[in-house]
């Protein structure tokens, strides 16, 4: 039998109601609590190289954060060390050479390049003034040590492709490791190398001290397909593809902040792109930064795609120096996209 509801039951029954209506209208009358961002670690090889701005100035511009991305950005010398962090899981993306997708291809491992920087390597081949009478092109460089980042580095194989168009085997030199910055200008100052691959700002420093010469310049397209024939995509965005495949949301969210960021170099000045950076990534003299920005800027791209002949290009490089790569099938096309720079807005 239903019984009738007592006045308490009813007065008790208008204050529950009553409750609920005002803590609906407290939850509409309060602000919605943004997402925490999300976390993400990129491993950059060397952060001060300005082949890899692009990574620092997004940063500096606030486009992770507009992005809802919280993106600590790391460093190590070489785009080698950067790749290992990579697989081991400890970061989740590298700002490295894209020819390291290639090789990583070779030992069952599937790296994507998500956006390009640079569609040539911003790699300067430099003779040492006091050698420079004798070493005057890659033809010249027999019997000599040419320093590179590191020994199975992007600047090895380039360094020992260089010299084989010039007729040099790579059994007529010596490598040896420097590393970039500081370490590589102590070793030509030192003698221990007569020639060496290096990138912006250590080439203009270099050049401004009058300590080198320029052999070969890679800073801009003309000079890199005379160099080696095409375009050579370089530094790049790249990441592990299950974890693209996992999180394609916060894949293109990275791509957009990088995108907007080679936007941006395109449409200002040298000076307005240095105001932007921190006076570490600077350094003493900034006037020489700039000078030194000024002329790498050719080298980046407007969007971030692939260029078409660039895969090509540097799977020839690889191919003639590279043991794991040399003989071997490679797949070019699970070796980039353009996906997420596609979908990137103007």
């Amino acid at each position: 039998m239903k019984l009738p509801l007592t006045r308490f039951s009813r007065a008790a029954c208008a204050a529950v109601a009553a409750s609920l209506v005002l803590c609906a209208l407290a939850k509409l009358a309060t602000p919605a609590q943004a997402a925490e961002p999300e976390k993400l670690a990129i491993m950059v090889g060397g952060i001060d190289k300005l082949i890899y701005l692009p990574a620092r100035l997004a940063e500096q511009l606030g486009y992770f954060k507009a992005e809802g991305l919280d993106v600590e950005l790391l460093s190590q010398p070489t785009g080698i060390d950067g790749e290992n962090e990579m697989l081991a899981g400890a970061v989740q993306g590298v700002v490295g050479f894209y020819d390291h997708t290639i090789d990583l291809q070779t030992r069952g491992k599937e790296v994507k390049t998500i956006v390009v920087f640079a569609q040539v390597p911003g790699e300067v081949q430099l003779v040492a003034a006091k050698s420079a009478a004798s070493v005057r092109s890659m033809a010249d460089v027999r019997g000599k040590t040419l320093g590179v980042t590191g020994l199975g580095s992007s600047t090895s194989f380039l360094t020992q492709y260089l010299a084989q168009r010039a007729g040099v085997p790579s059994t007529q030199f010596t490598l040896l490791p420097v590393g970039a910055d500081s370490s590589f200008i102590a070793a030509m100052r030192q003698g221990y190398i007569q020639a060496g691959m290096t990138t912006e700002p250590t080439v203009t420093r270099l050049l401004k001290a009058g300590e080198a010469k320029v052999l070969v310049d890679m800073r801009n397209v003309d000079g890199t397909r005379e160099a080696l024939g095409g375009t050579y995509p370089a530094s790049s965005f790249y990441m592990q593809s299950t974890w693209l495949d996992a999180h394609p949301d916060e894949a293109a969210k990275l791509a957009r902040a990088f995108v907007k960021t080679l936007r941006y170099m395109h449409t200002h000045s040298a000076e307005q792109i240095a105001a932007q950076m921190p006076q570490e990534a600077i350094g003493g003299d900034r006037v020489l930064y700039v000078s030194a920005l000024q002329a790498s800027l050719p080298m980046y791209t407007v969007d971030g795609k692939m260029p078409a002949d660039g895969p090509q290009t540097v799977l020839k490089v690889l191919s003639a120096f590279n043991p794991t790569v040399k003989g071997r099938h490679i797949d070019l096309s699970r070796t980039f996209t353009n996906q997420f720079v596609s979908d990137v807005k103007p």
